[in-house]
Parts: C-alpha cells; structure tokens; sequence
C-alpha cells in the first residue's frame, strides 16, 4: 500500500511521556506534533491543560494516558482519571489494562474496568494497552477480545517502559483477534520510518512514537527524492 507524508503523519501520535520532562518539554513536544501535523499529542495526565493550550487551531487531537505505566490503579481511580482528562480537553485516552488481573486469569474483571473507562470516556476514543512483554499469546488473545466487547475503539502493544514493545508476531496477532472496527495501534520501539511502513501491512492503523520528526523527515526526503519535488507516493 502507498502513502503520502500527511497520511503517514496522520497515522502517529507524538509521545511526550517520559517522567522527567519539563513544561517546556511538552510545550516543545507539542510543537513538533502541530509542525507536523501528525494525528495526536500524547502527554502525562498533568499536561493535558497545557497540550490543550498549545495546539489549540491545529488538526492534532490531545490524548493522555490512564494508569500509565504499570495499570496497577484502582478502577475507581483509573475512572477519575479518565473523567478529569476529558473534561480538560483530552479526545483520546490509552489505558492501561490490570496485567495481575489478566495473568490469574480474570478477564471478566479486566473486561469491567475497560467497560467503565469507556463509558467514562465518552465521545474520546479508548485505546486499551495490552502491555504484551508480560503475556502469552492465550492472554493476547483474551485482552484483545476482551477489549473489543467493552466498546474500546483500539488495543495497543506497549507503553514503551516494559522490556519490550511492539513485534511483527504481536501485531499480527491483535489485528487476527478483533474484528475490522477495532484498530491496533503499535507501541514501543517504532523509531523509523521503514518499521512503520512494515507494520501498516499487517493491518496497524496507528503508532505511537517519539521520533515523529525523524520518521517524518525521512518520508519528505524519499517524496523528494523520488519526485523531484511533486506530491509523489512512499511505499
């Protein structure tokens, strides 16, 4: 499949998560993402207010993270947190599943928290993290089905802090397990352009990343390349 330089754009969401930024860390963060107009910036819970701010005009969405990174959070909490991050402007929420509960084997209860956060959410799209370093693909599997009968809009790989994030066999396996109106969104590790482009063919419809301007770049300069300057297409 081919895309051009806006459509790959369209395609990220800008991560600007790492626990020791600044306020102008994520003021920059977010300027990159309005720069390249990618789908959304995705910031700490306390930076929505400032995201909101930043990229208030532009095409670019604000989400943020719930239970991040260890999904270990009350329900109740997780449900506050999701309230406040809407009602301050947030459009996307990717929470963090209860990998303990998963893991002994409690899917009904994995399934609940995913249903409330969903409900708490509203109109703002749900993107359930699986957190996939620490499950088996039976455990995958059962998220991911899980996730989908709560009403979540995508299940996602990784938060970026566990040993490892997206894989080409994870990936392929969250996209077989949900049906055409759930979207898989890769996570963790997705540096260049080249491994984005291998993972959309696997049917992965967002990814998240901190090196949006590198990919981005990256994409202009093989356009040019290719074109000589025209609205030519990346493979």
């Amino acid at each position: 499949m081919n895309f051009t330089v806006a459509q790959i754009a369209k395609m990220i969401d800008h991560s600007i998560l790492r626990p020791e930024f600044t306020v102008r860390d994520v003021r920059e963060g977010c300027a990159i993402a309005v720069k390249y107009d990618v789908a959304s910036v995705c910031v700490r819970p306390c930076d929505v207010p400032v995201a909101v701010e930043e990229v208030r005009g532009s095409g670019v969405r604000v989400g943020t993270v719930i239970g991040f990174p260890h999904g270990t959070s009350p329900t109740a909490v997780k449900v506050a947190e999701t309230a406040l991050a809407v009602e301050q402007g947030a459009a996307e929420i990717d929470m963090v599943i209860n990998v303990g509960w998963l893991r002994s084997g409690d899917v009904a209860a994995v399934e609940q928290e995913i249903k409330e956060i969903v409900v708490a959410a509203g109109d703002a799209h749900v993107k359930v993290i699986l957190e996939t370093a620490y499950l088996t693909d039976e455990q995958k599997l059962a998220a991911c089905r899980a996730a989908e009968r709560a009403g979540a809009a995508f299940v996602k790989t990784s938060t970026g802090f566990a040993p490892t994030g997206a894989t080409v066999d994870d990936l392929a396996l969250m996209r077989s397990a949900v049906s055409p109106k759930v979207q898989v969104k890769a996570s963790g590790g997705i540096r260049t352009l080249d491994a984005l482009l291998a993972m959309t063919s696997l049917g992965v419809a967002r990814f998240g990343s901190s090196a949006t301007a590198e990919i981005l770049e990256d994409a202009s300069r093989r356009h040019l390349t290719r074109s000589g300057g025209s609205a030519s297409l990346i493979a």
